[in-house]
């Protein structure tokens, strides 16, 4: 049975113990259920009593298609509620091949301690000093821990943002090449990797052996019916591989829910300069690649080889909600300014979404111009200056640039800035911004599908018939594909195809040997949400904390012209139990 490796970073020691009362968890489930049980929900999330769990899904190891997806669990020092974060990159696969379950790092170190990096092989844990990349990208750093030890190992480490602590900072992962360009960004949780004195942790999977199957046969047939059903459907093995998630720009902005000017308008007038379309073309003309996997075994492949114009990578991961964030909402033109920032926000350790709508209420407090790409890529590399309280700010989140630069104007939920869906114009998504269990997340519950797409359903985007089901629904749903290990973008496939579900439960049943049926299936995710509303309501969160911002409820978004309108008690019926 997979073992659960404890770290103390206070006094660098570490132990393996039987997953017990975890036994049969695995991803987000089993992160919000271990934070829930042994973070104290009133404890400050930068103090010794937070934990970071990072941990692999009951699918991870395996053959299944797009299963190795790490989760990373604590309270967020951004928003004071629970939080997972999901991310892309090797980790989870390595940790899988050395029979680790989850990872917690435990307890912290005086703030004066030296920061320590943890090296995971499959004889143990060593502890060596970070200083020699301390104060460093995450570029340079990864480069100094391959050449260490070995471009086959692993690294999940954090920037200058993590180190200084700052709210809004990542911790990114390595990718199948070696970039630190994947990111369990969202929540801050970078900071309370910083406060542990953690700056990397490597894992190196020599040695080690893949998983066992119950029943590899049986494994083998659902697995197989399971990349036919990636490949075949329109999002995940055309338009998904095709152009990356950035293929959203143009039809988010004709639905006229792409925010615009700090959430002032549905529409973007450049917006075929910043399109996938237009990064695919760039990409191609100057030799990149237009499609990867963010880790072994993906095979919808969303992810791009961003080049410059002397064909020279500048980044990977190069999202939708990034696009939008600095191209859209702060209105930067020129997608080459916009890849620089991308690179910076990975390099520096920072969420691009908390990020890109932190730059845009610079802007919109005058901080810097609007659409100034070259002054908010100086501005993020203030960071670099501890003793420069602008690089605080912005790596702070939005909530707190707001309160610094005078801006009332703030589009954020329980602290968490809200990503590249306008809700009034696309309200289900609006739904799941308010409810979720971490702040505004559209990957807790993706109603843009229904509400825009038109993948499993169509629910008017406008209206508000059907919106809190569907949000509910997804939300149960999406808290399960984490907990699997699997990629959320499985669910376009997911929700278009009959048999998917059961192919799923089928390959779970297979490599655990239980029965796992749909009803498992959804009551998984039930189970990890009641888990998150629990430690939430325990940290003072009330139903009235489940609501978008006022503005949004008094100003029109054009074009067209609809206000925010769920009353606080309608939005609870989006929640479980």
């Amino acid at each position: 049975m997979s073992k659960i490796l404890r770290i103390n970073t206070r006094d660098r020691s570490y132990r393996f113990e039987e997953p017990g009362k975890y036994a049969g968890m695995g991803g987000r489930g089993l992160t919000s259920h271990l934070v829930l049980n042994e973070v104290p929900a009133d404890t400050h999330a930068l103090s010794a009593d937070n934990k970071i769990v990072a941990a692999i899904g009951l699918l991870s190891g395996t053959a299944a298609a797009n299963s190795g997806r790490i989760s990373v669990g604590a309270k967020s020092p951004l928003t004071g509620t629970i939080k997972e974060s999901n991310s892309g990159g090797n980790f989870c696969q390595k940790l899988a091949r050395l029979d680790i379950l989850a990872m917690v790092l435990e307890d912290k170190p005086a703030d004066d301690a030296d920061f320590c990096n943890i090296i995971i092989t499959k004889d143990g844990v060593v502890f060596e000093d970070a200083a020699p990349i301390v104060g460093k990208g995450t570029y340079d750093s990864m480069d100094y821990l391959m050449e260490k030890y070995g471009k086959k190992a692993c690294s999940m480490l954090i920037g200058p943002a993590g180190e200084a602590c700052l709210t809004a900072a990542s911790i990114q992962f390595s990718d199948p090449w070696g970039r630190p360009a994947r990111a369990a960004g969202r929540g801050g949780l970078g900071a309370v990797m910083g406060s542990k004195r953690i700056k990397a942790i490597v894992v190196d999977d020599a040695g080690g052996e893949r998983c066992g199957y119950a029943d590899e046969e049986k494994f083998k047939v659902a697995s197989k019916r399971w990349a036919e059903i990636l490949r075949s459907h329109p999002v995940t093995g055309e338009g998904l591989p095709g152009f990356g998630t950035a293929v959203l720009v143009n039809i988010v902005n004709e639905a006229g829910a792409f925010p615009t000017k700090n959430f002032r308008g549905g529409r973007c007038d450049h917006v075929s300069e910043i399109s996938g379309e237009k990064i695919a073309e760039l990409i191609t003309k100057r030799g990149g690649k237009t499609k990867e996997g963010c880790h072994a075994g993906c095979i919808i492949q969303c992810s791009q080889n961003y080049v410059d114009e002397k064909g020279e990578y500048v980044t990977s991961g190069f999202e939708y909600e990034t696009v939008w964030a600095f191209g859209g909402n702060s209105l930067i033109k020129d997608i080459d300014q916009i890849a620089a920032l991308d690179r910076a926000c990975d390099d520096l350790g920072l969420d691009t979404i908390e990020t890109g709508n932190a730059v845009a209420i610079a802007m919109d407090g005058g901080v810097i111009p609007w659409g100034d790409g070259v002054a908010a890529h100086k501005m993020l590399y203030r960071i670099l200056d501890k003793n420069d309280y602008l690089g605080k700010i912005i790596g702070s989140g939005v909530d707190f640039a707001a309160q610094a630069f005078g801006v009332d104007r703030v589009p954020t939920v329980k602290g968490q800035s809200m990503p590249a869906y306008d809700p009034r114009a696309a309200k289900g998504i609006g739904v799941t911004y308010a409810t979720t269990t971490m702040g505004a997340d559209h990957t807790a519950g993706y109603a843009i599908c229904q509400n825009l797409l038109k993948v499993g359903g169509d629910v008017n985007p406008l209206g508000k018939q059907g919106q809190v089901e569907t949000s509910k629904a997804l939300q149960i749903a999406t808290a399960t594909v984490d907990a699997l290990g699997l990629c959320l973008f499985v669910a376009f496939a997911v929700l278009d195809t009959a048999d998917a579900a059961q192919v799923i439960c089928d390959m779970v049943s297979a490599r655990h040997g239980i029965e796992f049926t749909p009803d498992d299936f959804g009551g998984l995710g039930i189970s990890t949400l009641k888990d998150e509303l629990a430690f939430n309501r325990a940290a003072g969160f009330t139903k009235e904390d489940d609501q978008l911002p006022a503005f949004m409820m008094k100003e029109k978004l054009a074009p067209h012209n609809v206000v925010w309108d769920f009353t606080t008690e309608e939005l609870q019926g989006a929640l479980v139990g």
